[in-house]
């Protein structure tokens, strides 16, 4: 009895002490809590909007999107340029292709004129049969080597297909041969003249890219300066009607030259 006495008065003490101990540090830490109370703040809290740095942010993106178009607007300009020196070529080789066929038609005319005549009377012997072969192949090479004839053409020749046939005057082969050679450069004008509505086409698309994209960028440029700047449009691409030389029939349609794009 008595050991348990003791022992109780021994260790209620210690008991008591220790919660004493617990108990004040309990209300330091309590203390510490209320004297900052923004640690019971959220972590996730919205900061303060800050205006000055919304409006750098904002300037930065607009400056951005303003380089991006200018520079999208410099190679369009550049595009529409080369589309425009491919049309200027494709249009001098219409004038081209025009001028031969015109050659090749009245030296067709000219060599029709002629054919009222009566052809001169030779002999009818195999050499003279051989001699108008003859002259038919020069004729044909000659024809082939300045362009006048397709290569099909000239195996034509040679092989007394289509209608050529050897034994004919070289005065009526000429008159063929005149024929076939103005047909063949009206082809060639012709397609020399799709060639160069596709070449219009393409750069009426690109001045009119490079037109809108000169507008955006100066619209962009305009709305980084600081004060209120006077509209100005962007003038649009004009368009002239081009001269062009008239000939025989068929007769050639105007055609309009593409706007400059600065």
């Amino acid at each position: 009895m008595q050991t348990v006495l003791y022992q109780f008065l021994i260790e209620v003490p210690q008991a008591a002490a220790i919660w004493s101990a617990l108990l004040l540090l309990a209300l330091a830490v309590l203390a510490v809590l209320v004297a900052r109370p923004e640690r019971d703040a959220p972590s996730d809290a919205e900061p303060v909007p800050d205006p000055a740095a919304e409006e750098a942010a904002r300037l930065a993106d607009l400056r951005r999107y303003a380089d991006e178009v200018a520079v999208a607007a410099a190679g369009a300009a550049q595009t529409a340029r080369r589309r425009r020196e491919q049309w200027l070529r494709a249009h001098d080789e219409v004038d081209g292709a025009w001028r031969a066929y015109d050659e090749a038609e009245s030296a067709a005319r000219r060599l029709a004129g002629a054919a009222v005549l009566p052809a001169p009377r030779t002999p009818r012997t195999p050499t003279e049969y051989a001699a108008r072969e003859r002259w038919l192949r020069h004729a044909a090479m000659a024809a082939h080597w300045r362009g006048d004839l397709s290569a099909r053409q000239l195996a034509d020749v040679l092989a007394h297909r289509n209608g050529w046939d050897p034994r004919r005057h070289p005065a009526e082969q000429e008159i063929v041969l005149a024929r076939v050679v103005r047909d063949g450069r009206l082809a060639g004008y012709r397609a020399a003249t799709e060639r160069e509505q596709r070449a219009w086409g393409d750069a009426e698309l690109a001045a009119e890219a490079a037109r809108a994209l000169a507008v955006e960028a100066y619209a962009a440029a305009a709305a980084l300066r600081p004060g209120p700047v006077p509209g100005r449009r962007a003038e649009a691409p004009t368009q002239t009607l081009a001269p062009v030389a008239t000939g025989a029939a068929p007769a050639r349609p105007a055609r309009w030259r593409p706007a400059r794009v600065g």
